[in-house]
């Protein structure tokens, strides 16, 4: 058995940002980190932003192991024994520990139907499956109209690839923006030449030869030589359930990022933590929650008693269009729009009980902590007071 003073469970952003929090503190003591995946850590976000745009691949790596860390990859925990306080891999190594970090992020949701033959996009060898039927000009279907089917949409549309877009909401990205904006996005993307199919449920996916027919609500069949899948993610709980350990709808933590066992610590996509500013937790599954989180997750196992209040955002690019978000953004409650130019530039609020629930900022830069503040403020607010409160 190998014994650690830390042990990480998980192999992204979040466990790479806690080998640095660690040795923020602790620049002697050994750290092992667990991961699934065949890849070192490395960072997510440019797998569907910036590679499509020419930035090299080797820009990604984080250097975790240079960090201070021995990396155990290709390998899945199966079991956590906190009595015995170790873990057990699906090689059948045991690996003790002093505290234990749980960064084991979340599994993509999956259809129903075409079992490996969708894509659900994910990791970085998904990435290179995806860029491989890229460049040898495959068709393309996604499914989903949110966060990552839109971005890859818009990936592979930029590549000059056939892409049909096919989602049961109204618009690209209705779960979070006005159903206004979320219209503009569809037409947009059309007018950047996808074909968008909204209000489509996809029902079936038949092997066609070397091809797939697509087949969805109220449409005739759609012939693509690949499908991509953004449907979101479900936290990767089952570990810690098994354990004993505190879930709901991830692991719960509290202001320290510790479980309900003192020794043990969660961060990143997995864990549902409090939120001062909005008096709720909440559950966060984007790149600065993942980096500022993992962290204070590290800080916190070394002995930092600081508690974690920061309010994560997260951004995204589509074609020349782009935005910054924080917050909470449901476009159920109130929503005030103040556009500088309709849907091309502007800042929209999300309010709740006469207060700003979240903000994003749309083609607008440099107010992300601005919007922090302006969420963070007791309220009550007025509609009226909230234009031009964040200059576009």
């Amino acid at each position: 058995m190998t014994s650690y003073p830390y042990l990480i469970v998980g192999g992204g952003m979040t466990a790479d940002a806690a080998v640095r929090g660690i040795r923020e503190l602790d620049d002697t003591r050994p750290i092992g980190l667990i991961g699934a995946e065949t890849d070192a850590p490395y960072a997510r976000p440019p797998l569907s932003k910036g590679l499509w745009k020419g930035e090299p691949l080797e820009g990604i790596w984080r250097g975790t192991g240079q960090a201070g860390a021995l990396l155990h990859l290709g390998r899945r925990v199966t079991a956590i024994d906190l009595a015995a306080r170790t873990v057990l891999d699906d090689h059948g190594h045991r690996y003790g520990f002093e505290k234990l970090l749980l960064a084991t992020g979340g599994r993509p949701r999956r259809l129903p139907f075409g079992g490996d033959d969708v894509l659900y996009f994910r990791t970085l060898e998904d990435y290179r499956r995806l860029r491989t039927l890229a460049d040898r000009g495959a068709r393309f279907a996604v499914i989903g109209g949110g966060f990552i089917g839109s971005e890859i949409a818009a990936a592979l549309a930029s590549q000059n690839r056939s892409v049909t877009m096919l989602f049961p909401e109204e618009g690209i990205g209705s779960r979070v923006f006005p159903a206004d904006l979320a219209r503009f996005l569809a037409g947009y993307f059309e007018e950047k030449g996808v074909e968008v199919l909204a209000r489509r449920k996809v029902t079936n996916l038949v092997v066609k030869g070397l091809d797939y027919e697509v087949h969805a609500d109220g449409e005739s069949p759609r012939e693509v030589d690949a499908v991509v899948a953004g449907l979101g993610i479900v936290p990767e709980t089952e570990l810690a359930a098994a354990a004993g350990l505190e879930v709901d709808d991830g692991i719960v933590v509290d202001e320290r990022l510790r479980t309900s066992h003192p020794l043990v610590f969660a961060a990143g996509d997995v864990a549902r933590f409090p939120a001062p500013t909005l008096g709720s937790r909440i559950r966060v599954e984007h790149e600065d929650n993942a980096v500022s989180m993992g962290r204070a997750a590290g800080r916190a196992m070394a002995g930092d008693d600081s508690p974690y209040t920061h309010l994560p955002f997260f951004y995204s690019d589509l074609f020349d269009l782009g935005y910054e978000a924080v917050g909470e953004l449901d476009p159920r409650g109130e929503v005030v729009a103040d556009w500088k130019v309709p849907f091309r530039e502007g800042v929209v609020y999300y309010l709740s009980a006469g207060r700003v629930r979240g903000v994003l900022l749309w083609n607008t830069w440099g107010q992300v902590d601005a919007a922090r503040a302006l969420i963070a403020e007791p309220g009550p607010v007025r509609p009226s007071e909230l234009v031009g409160r964040l200059p576009a």
